[in-house]
């Protein structure tokens, strides 16, 4: 599909007076002495020296000490330093400073179970929690530089436990809290983590998670764990505690003074690892700083989605994905209050929308494969009156969905910050912003201080039509390398166009200057001797009234090399049938041509994705042809497989 047709090729929205008056981008561009948004894109990837101090002074954040170099490339692009000689703590900029003065009072962090509980914390009982468990990391021999475990639900002991991490200077390690042992304890021994903070267990579509007895389990092989503190989330005294080693969080902080300064740490101070499941062997250990990884996360939370103090923020996401981390240190970097949500959004499936009438939340975050599924329930019934910019990432967008949220969710009035990067980037590469018009299903321009390009595969940037997404020139919250894996990391990025960072998206830019993706470029197909996206046939699908959700993949064939192959999934009221096959072909042929019809159509109950929603179509495609699926550890319901290999 050409994203620049179909109704793409004007904007869906555009700011209005009020909007460009108060957002914090036209402030910035005010302070930069620009006079458009696309001028200020253009500066901050050419004149990083002169960007990056100015959005550190726009946004607030406090260096304890100043840096001597913005940025320090003598070990090559590959292996930049930013702000170096800079000392700087990421808990001091998030929760500390709000402690402080007239915000202390104001709510920072709320909280709602699965099974309704609610409560919340004030920024100064948040500074003071974090403090309390900082000072009891460091009683159980935490040092700066050792790596903690975080494997809790979505709450606010998620942001305490990190915050506290970064307040002493010790590597935190979030781990998805529907990880079984096995994927649990690779990253325990990958990381050799000192301290383990779970919960006793968690609640998730109705039922008790066991997360101290998987922790357990996963102890059994990771004998670098010395401590285990445990959150008692459901109450529950049964739970197995191994004396000595385990202790309930709550009576190991009970003796803390809650004095200890947070540590002013070098910029360049390793702050999280962040593990990515790969085709193949073992989950990429990516490594991020705190100087970096702030000023990255911030600048996007504040000039691309507009989060300001008065905003109440949610996500729906796990620690585990890079959008919990973003929300932690985003929201906390902007003093944006933050609802943290345990459980599933869409169990009940209207759970998502009571939330945000409920919490009135006015910065919402989802995932376009999260906004397909709600969209089958039609019309939210809940007041969705507090929205106000709603941000998106994980994947490409399909036209339908995306008007369907634009108009159904956000009533036509708020914009979607379509944002895309990845784990390793640190933030975005591509987003919108409230002082630019957007159009359909794009990711507007590149990110501020981002250097991005679309090119061919010797390299030469193209226009108008589908390439390599790629970056030219580092920037902050880039990844410092894989976990002792330096050379993973060099072959992952930068060896395919040396001095490039080569990011496996497939991109195209239109003739307005507006970014589209188009999928991962691993993902791409042969079909015909022409390069195409899945997310080009999936979009075709589901303008078909029988298809929420499609996968499509490439299936060897002996004549043609490859054929492209749809796994779609019906409405809950849809019945799936040979007729309704024939239809989502022959659409998907109109759409794209006969040489992209599909060759087969094969309804299933559900496709196998992760926890932040994203398709595995990797798996789909192994599961069609009896093949490895490579790691499944992110998975969250991989019996969607055996209905994929019966079906085939």
């Amino acid at each position: 599909m050409n994203y620049a047709s179909d109704r793409m090729t004007e904007p869906i929205w555009t700011p209005d007076e009020a909007t460009l008056e108060h957002a914090n981008v036209v402030r910035l561009m005010r302070r930069a002495g620009v006079g458009t948004y696309g001028e200020l894109v253009r500066r901050s990837q050419e004149e990083p020296e002169w960007f990056w101090p100015l959005v550190i002074e726009d946004m607030g954040i406090e260096f304890s000490s100043r840096w001597d170099r913005v940025v320090d490339v003598s070990r090559g692009k590959e292996w930049a330093q930013w702000f170096v000689g800079g000392r700087i703590n990421i808990a001091d900029n998030c929760v500390h400073r709000w402690a402080r003065g007239q915000h202390a009072r104001r709510t920072a962090a709320r909280f709602e179970g699965e099974d309704g509980l609610r409560r919340s914390l004030t920024f100064a009982e948040l500074s003071e929690q974090v403090t309390q468990l900082a000072e009891t990391l460091v009683a159980l021999g935490v040092k700066a530089g050792d790596r903690v475990a975080l494997y809790l639900p979505m709450s606010p002991e998620v942001a305490i436990a990190s915050h506290a991490c970064a307040h002493v200077g010790a590597i935190q390690l979030p781990i998805f809290s529907g990880f079984a042992a096995p994927a649990v304890a690779q990253r325990l021994i990958d990381a050799e983590a000192k301290v383990v903070i779970t919960a006793d267990g968690s609640l998730r579509r109705g039922r008790e998670l066991p997360m101290k007895e998987t922790v357990n389990e996963a102890l059994g092989k990771a004998a670098s764990v010395e401590h285990v503190l445990v959150w008692r989330r459901l109450g529950d005294d049964s739970v197995p505690m191994s004396a000595g080693r385990d202790l309930y969080w709550d009576e190991a902080v009970a003796d803390s003074a809650g004095t200890l300064e947070a540590v002013p740490l070098e910029s360049e101070t390793p702050y999280l690892i962040a593990y990515t499941s790969g085709t193949t062997g073992t989950p990429k250990g990516v490594v991020h700083v705190q100087g970096g990884f702030l000023v990255s996360i911030a600048r996007e939370a504040i000039y691309q989605s507009d989060a300001k103090t008065a905003d109440v923020f949610h996500f729906a996401t796990d620690m585990g994905w890079i959008m919990g981390p973003w929300t932690v240190v985003g929201a906390g970097a902007a003093g944006t209050p933050v609802v943290y949500a345990e459980g599933a959004p869409d169990w009940p499936h209207d759970r998502l929308w009571s939330l945000v009438e409920r919490e009135r939340v006015s910065l919402l975050g989802l995932s376009p494969t999260l906004a397909r599924a709600l969209s089958q329930r039609g019309r939210p019934s809940a007041d969705l009156s507090s929205l106000r910019v709603m941000i998106t990432t994980g994947e490409p967008w399909n036209p339908e969905p995306y008007r369907w949220l634009f108009e159904q969710v956000g009533g036509g009035r708020c914009p979607i910050i379509n944002c895309s990067g990845g784990t390793e980037v640190g933030a975005c590469f591509l987003s919108p912003s409230v002082a630019m018009p957007i159009k359909t299903c794009s990711l507007g321009y590149p990110a501020l201080g981002c250097a991005v390009d679309v090119v061919d595969e010797s390299g030469v940037s193209v226009r108008g039509e589908v390439g390599e997404l790629i970056c030219r020139e580092p920037w902050p919250g880039m990844t410092r390398g894989f976990w002792r894996n330096d050379e993973r990391y060099i072959d992952t990025y930068w060896r395919r166009l040396p001095g490039v960072w080569v990011h496996g998206d497939w991109a195209s830019i239109d003739e307005d200057g507006y970014w589209f993706l188009h999928g991962r470029s691993d993902d791409t197909m042969n079909i015909a001797g022409k390069r195409i996206g899945p997310a080009e046939l999936e979009s075709a699908a589901v303008e078909h009234p029988g298809v929420v959700e499609a996968a499509a993949v490439a299936i060897p064939h002996e004549l043609k090399g490859e054929v492209p192959w749809l796994f779609c999934v019906a409405p809950v009221d849809y019945a799936p049938s040979d007729q309704a096959n024939e239809q989502v072909a022959m659409l998907v042929a109109g759409v794209l041509g006969k040489a992209f019809r599909p060759d087969r159509v094969i309804f299933v109950e559900a496709l196998p994705k992760t926890r932040s929603a994203k398709i595995v179509r990797r798996a789909v495609r192994a599961a069609a042809i009896g093949d490895d699926p490579g790691d499944l550890s992110s998975v969250e319901n991989p019996d969607a497989l055996e209905t994929i290999a019966r079906a085939v």
